[in-house]
């Protein structure tokens, strides 16, 4: 794999909190699913490889670029997509103006070309007729999708996409995901999620992270395997262990040994992160 982006030994604290703690990893062409709990170092770490936040100790280079250098980090941002996790919406814009604004600020500067480009990504994220719509009008998947269309701005070699399916509907969802492997084909995708079936539907590589480190690192089906031989399903309320109630009426049961009459079922890439985690134990 050639790699767009490398990572070594990322640190980030706040106060006495280690966020990410002396992280290395590398990124090709390609979707790579980001996993991890609340507080794993998901966001920083995103936000780091945005530029928008500089790490405490560590190294990144972004296509051949230092963003720790300001030149360097100015051509870089020209390559770069981001969508944050609580994008800032300027509710009275249009959404064709809110795009447009954020082109502006990519120095997109020949005004016909950008306005073009802007319809572009409208048209990409299922926005078009929406153009004229105020921010605030839109719904919440509306404007989620428009967080995601100024981010592709540009054609970025590098996207970076914190939590892109929150409030997306399961159509939508699933738009989103055939529009990010297109994009992968050609680029450096990172996307963080929680939601474990976009991983395994739409990624060819998973790394999940926790405490700043990462545990995982490798294909969906590889994060699903790790957890064979550890989940049953059972007809009596287990004692211990993760275990819910199916919709059958018996009882999935994560991790454990098995008790008599306890199936085997083949384990999801849910199974093999909740493991990576420990939840069980705890």
């Amino acid at each position: 794999m050639v790699s767009t982006v490398v990572v070594r030994g990322l640190s980030k604290r706040y106060g006495s909190r280690t966020v990410l703690d002396r992280l290395d990893l590398s990124l090709g062409t390609g979707v790579t699913g980001l996993l991890g709990p609340n507080g794993a170092g998901k966001t920083t770490l995103l936000r780091c490889l945005a530029t928008t936040l500089a790490p405490d100790a560590g190294a990144i280079r972004a296509l051949g670029l230092d963003p720790a250098v300001r030149d360097q980090r100015t051509r870089l941002r020209a390559s770069l997509g981001y969508l944050p996790q609580d994008p800032g919406f300027i509710p009275h814009f249009t959404a064709f103006d809110l795009v447009d604004y954020v082109a502006i600020l990519k120095e997109l500067k020949d005004r016909r070309a950008r306005h073009r480009e802007v319809r572009r990504v409208l048209a990409e994220v299922g926005l078009a007729d929406r153009a004229g719509t105020k921010v605030r009008r839109l719904s919440g998947g509306m404007r989620q999708r428009l967080a995601l269309a100024q981010a592709l701005l540009g054609s970025p070699r590098i996207l970076i996409l914190d939590e892109p399916t929150v409030g997306l509907d399961p159509e939508q969802r699933m738009r989103f995901r055939s529009l990010i492997s297109g994009l992968g084909e050609d680029r450096t995708v990172l996307l963080s999620t929680h939601q474990t079936e976009d991983v395994a539907a739409l990624c060819e590589r998973v790394v999940v992270m926790s405490d700043g480190r990462r545990v995982f690192d490798g294909t969906p089906a590889g994060l699903a395997a790790s957890a064979s031989g550890q989940v049953w399903l059972v007809g009596d309320r287990p004692g211990g262990g993760l275990f819910w109630r199916t919709a059958e009426g018996r009882f999935r049961v994560l991790g454990g040994e098995p008790v008599p009459g306890a199936v085997a079922v083949e384990p999801s890439v849910e199974d093999g992160y909740l493991l990576r985690l420990g939840k069980p134990a705890a």
